[in-house]
């Protein structure tokens, strides 16, 4: 029995994002939960009180539905 667990994703990388509603964010890694093993976004808030999160990767990488159509909800902005 192998306890290999299977490779992280490779997005979303580390480095600045922003919300599809505007405000900026920096992803500082991935993480796995400690009972299901799902994968994780760990993301710092760069506005207001600021603050880390988690948020499910699959979560983190979909699109979502806007006036202006579908967009990230989260788009890649820098390093």
């Amino acid at each position: 029995m192998s306890n290999a667990l299977p490779p992280l994703p490779s997005e979303p990388r580390p480095g600045l994002y922003r919300h599809y509603k505007g405000n900026p964010y920096r992803v500082h890694g991935l993480a796995r939960h400690s009972e299901t093993l799902e994968v994780l976004v760990v993301y710092e808030a760069l506005y207001g009180a600021g603050g880390t999160w988690v948020r499910p990767a699959a979560m983190f990488v979909e699109s979502v539905e806007t006036a202006a159509g579908r967009v990230p909800r989260f788009a890649r902005v820098g390093d």
